[in-house]
C-alpha cells in the first residue's frame, strides 16, 4: 500500500515529536496535501532556490528541511519574495514541504548526537536535558536534550582536534575557527550543532576543555573567552551552521527508510552555507 503525506508526517513526529520544539520555532508541516502520495523524499537544511529546484527535479513528492522556511515576520507568500517563489515553484511541483528542527535537535539521535558519534565521544549526555521522550529512548534517557557533552578516547591537542573536525565536516568558505592555544591538551568536549552561542554560559560548557558550535558572535564569544582567563572555560571551536547539521541528514534519512518502507529517502548534497569564498588576510 502507498504511503501518504499523512503518513510521512505521522512518522516524522514519532522520531522527532513536535512538543520537544523550541517556543520560538515553527516545525511541522509547511504545504502539502495530507492525502497526496508519497514515493521519493528529498532531505537538505534549508530550503533554498536550489534545493527547491532539486526537489522538483527529481520528482520528489516531499522537501523535509531542518530549518523552517516561513518562521517570523511572513505577512505574504507573493511570488516577488523569496519565501513566495519557493512555495509557488514546490505547489506547481507536486512537492510538500515539511521542516523539522529543534524537535529534531533535542531527540536521542538528533543533530549534535550525530556530531558527537563522528567525534566518538564516550559517555556523552544532553548540555540541557529534556523530558521530551522519543522512540529510541526512554523519557529519563541523559541523551536527550540540547548539545551534547563527553569524553574523546583520548586526549589530544586542540589543533589537532580541530583538524579532525575539519575533516569530518563538509568544506565551506568559512572553515573552522579557533579561540585557544594550538597545543593546548582537550579531552572533554562540549558540542552544539547549529547556533549555539545561548549555551556559552551553561555550566557543563564552562567545565568543558573545549566547546564546538556554530554561528558564534563577536560578543558573547569575546567575553567567555575573557571569562575563561580569570574563572576558567572551554576553548573554542566555530563552524558553519549549516555543516554542522548537514550530517545528522543520514541519520534522519535511515530512519525515515525504515519508518515507511518503500519510500525512497534522498539526502541533498547541495551546499547551503551561504557564504562563496573567503579572503585570508
Amino acid at each position: 500500500m502507498p504511503h501518504t503525506l499523512a503518513d510521512v508526517v505521522a512518522a516524522a513526529e514519532h522520531l522527532w515529536p513536535l512538543r520537544g520544539a523550541e517556543e520560538w520555532d515553527a516545525p511541522g508541516l509547511l504545504s502539502g496535501d495530507p492525502g497526496a502520495t508519497i514515493e521519493r523524499i528529498v532531505l537538505t537544511v534549508d530550503a533554498v532556490a536550489d534545493t527547491v529546484d532539486e526537489a522538483v527535479g527529481l520528482g520528489a513528492q516531499l522537501l523535509i528541511a531542518h530549518h523552517p522556511l516561513l518562521m517570523r515576520g511572513v505577512t505574504t507568500v507573493a511570488e516577488s519574495t523569496a519565501k513566495g517563489a519557493m512555495l509557488a515553484r514546490l505547489i506547481r511541483g507536486g512537492c510538500a514541504l515539511y521542516a523539522a528542527h529543534t524537535n529534531a535537535d533535542v531527540v536521542a539521535s538528533g543533530t549534535s548526537a550525530r556530531l558527537a558519534e563522528l567525534l566518538g565521544l564516550a559517555d556523552a549526555v544532553a548540555i540541557q536535558p529534556s523530558a521530551v521522550p522519543n522512540p529510541t529512548a526512554e523519557a529519563s534517557d541523559p541523551r536527550l536534550g540540547l548539545g551534547r557533552i563527553g569524553r574523546l578516547p583520548e586526549r589530544t591537542t586542540l589543533g589537532a582536534l580541530a583538524r579532525r573536525v575539519a575533516g569530518i565536516l563538509p568544506p565551506t568558505a568559512g572553515g573552522v575557527r579557533v579561540a585557544g592555544e594550538y597545543g593546548r591538551e582537550v579531552e572533554t568536549v562540549a558540542l552544539c550543532g547549529g547556533a549555539g552561542d545561548s549555551l556559552l554560559g551553561d555550566s557543563a560548557v564552562r567545565g568543558a576543555d573545549v566547546y564546538l558550535t556554530a554561528d558564534l558572535r563577536h560578543h558573547p564569544a569575546s567575553e567567555a573567552i575573557e571569562t575563561a582567563r580569570v574563572a576558567g572555560g572551554p576553548a573554542l571551536i566555530d563552524v558553519s551552521h549549516w555543516a554542522s547539521e548537514w550530517l545528522w541528514l543520514d541519520t534522519a534519512a535511515a530512519e525515515l527508510r525504515a519508518a515507511l518502507p518503500g519510500i525512497e529517502v534522498v539526502v541533498s548534497e547541495l551546499r547551503t552555507d551561504p557564504w562563496d569564498f573567503l579572503i585570508v588576510q
